[in-house]
């Protein structure tokens, strides 16, 4: 059983930055892969950032590229993502979640087995 829970979530300005922590109650977190997801009203859920065990390999959604970045720290069991130059659209609820799957299915939601319970990000125009 893995307890997942984000911070650093609110409301902030277009252009803005935001930095979210996803802290992970597990005892070893070295091995998992993680992700953070959102899910915008009427939408899929769609992964935004990813990250392997060793932070070795990331994947990020074309439309956060360049804006966003994933980083871990598997000593304190955390995940961080840094969202700089928010926009608008960027706002819906993110999630983290752990993945033991292959990282050639990082982006299926159907690969994550526990999630937490979201952050809301709110970015004003």
């Amino acid at each position: 059983q893995v307890q997942l829970e984000e911070s650093g979530g609110g409301l902030v300005q277009a252009g803005g930055s935001l930095r979210l922590s996803c802290a992970a109650a597990v005892r070893t977190f070295s091995g998992y892969s993680m992700g953070w997801f959102r899910q915008a009203p009427g939408k899929e859920r769609e992964l935004v950032a990813a990250i392997t065990w060793s932070g070795g390999n990331t994947d990020y959604t074309e439309s956060v590229n360049g804006r966003f970045t994933i980083s871990r720290d598997n000593a304190k069991n955390t995940v961080h993502l840094q969202m700089n130059s928010l926009k608008p659209e960027d706002t819906t609820v993110y999630y983290c979640a752990v993945s033991s799957s292959s990282w050639s299915n990082i982006r299926k939601t159907s690969a994550y087995a526990y999630w937490g319970q979201g952050t809301q990000v709110t970015v004003s125009s």
